[in-house]
């Protein structure tokens, strides 16, 4: 198994597993969830696979994410061995505009409630959790500074921001001694390719480390949804999927139960037979392969979900099955990427192969666990 095989988080030297344990699954306040018991015993299975990197947010199971990580963590005395990541940016008093947002009073508030939620006085990655639209971005940067410098915080990562936000963050970073971002989550799967316009090169250029999250799009991709099995075909499965949820609140994901992502699907149940294994674990694979991704983020409610996910980087996916799901996921380019494909590219360079020069960070550097013993 690959959770003890590290990898540095970006340009920094934070050796994070290739696989996160995603917590938004800790609680049941949402109505769907694991139990304590139940998430006791999914952080176990990560933990005692090597597992070092954990993610949650201020936000999850109306605190009880955060709550329930913080105890699982001291009970088996593994603070020093855990990558923590939470975030902010939701409101937590309606009708109070301060208590949410990106700026530093809320940044402070949620930053506090964190650490005493999860029973530690520091975080080892913060995330501003999505651009409130507002907030100037050297507000951001200064106050996870001052974070950082009081011993609050570790390392600085964005979520669900602009690109041209993220690059603006990490230049203010560098022109202002600030602490750089070191992550920048986003989601990212076979049926969610568009952080592949911007996000692959910010990540190589400006070394964030690329942490997807939903990377089986809310289960699409798991091998729950199988074309092959008549019933479970794109089109019978969607309409039966709508008609459940006719007249209530639609279930999570539900955008993504489109015929075009179906054909994905219906492409990754083949490719998971040719490779001999399941989807969610082709998937995975996959998905981690691609430039400029760190570690990805999986959830679970059942071990033997996380188990498989675990397992998805056991294995060398073979490049003519990587090149048919390249196939059948390959985002549309609209305006200005189409202008940067191979035909309007040779009429720049003249028709002439010019190769580009290796990028200074692309790949993180995988660390080898500690010899036992050692």
């Amino acid at each position: 198994m690959t959770m003890d095989r590290y990898t540095l988080l970006g340009r920094s030297g934070l050796r994070v597993s290739p696989i996160s344990l995603g917590t938004m699954t800790f609680g049941t306040e949402w109505g769907w969830g694991a139990d304590e018991a139940n998430a006791q015993r999914l952080f176990d299975m990560y933990a005692d696979a090597g597992g070092n990197f954990i993610d949650t947010a201020d936000l999850y199971t109306e605190g009880t994410s955060e709550r329930w990580l913080g105890k699982f963590v001291a009970a088996r005395g593994l603070r020093d061995r855990m990558v923590i990541a939470t975030k902010y940016s939701y409101n937590a008093e309606a009708g109070n505009p301060n208590a949410g947002g990106n700026q530093r009073k809320n940044f402070m508030r949620a930053l506090d409630g964190s650490l005493k939620r999860l029973g530690t006085d520091y975080i080892d990655l913060y995330y501003l959790h999505t651009w409130d639209r507002m907030t100037p971005v050297d507000e951001v940067m200064r106050a996870m500074d001052d974070a950082v410098r009081a011993g609050k915080i570790r390392y600085v990562g964005l979520s669900d921001t602009p690109a041209w936000f993220a690059s603006r963050a990490q230049t203010l970073a560098q022109w202002r001694g600030f602490e750089p971002v070191a992550a920048m989550q986003l989601e990212y799967s076979l049926v969610e390719r568009n952080a592949e316009h911007e996000f692959a090169d910010l990540a190589a250029e400006l070394g964030m480390g690329l942490i997807p999250w939903s990377p089986l799009a809310m289960g699409l991709l798991s091998g729950k949804y199988k074309p092959s099995q008549g019933d479970s075909a794109s089109v019978g499965r969607l309409e039966t999927v709508r008609a459940q949820s006719a007249g209530s609140a639609p279930p999570p994901g539900f955008g993504k139960l489109t015929e075009q992502n179906f054909r994905i699907v219906a492409e990754l149940e083949r490719v998971a037979h040719d490779a001999g294994r399941p989807m969610a674990q082709v998937a995975l694979n996959w998905l981690y392969h691609k430039r400029g991704v760190s570690s990805i983020i999986v959830g679970a409610t059942k071990p033997e979900q996380l188990e498989q996910s675990m397992h998805a980087l056991d294995f060398t996916l073979d490049p003519e099955l990587t090149a048919r799901l390249d196939a059948v996921s390959q985002p549309s380019h609209p305006f200005p990427y189409y202008m940067f494909a191979d035909g309007h590219q040779a009429r720049i360079h003249g028709n002439v192969d010019v190769a580009s020069k290796p990028r200074e960070f692309d790949r993180p550097v995988h660390v080898p666990a500690p010899a036992t013993g050692a």
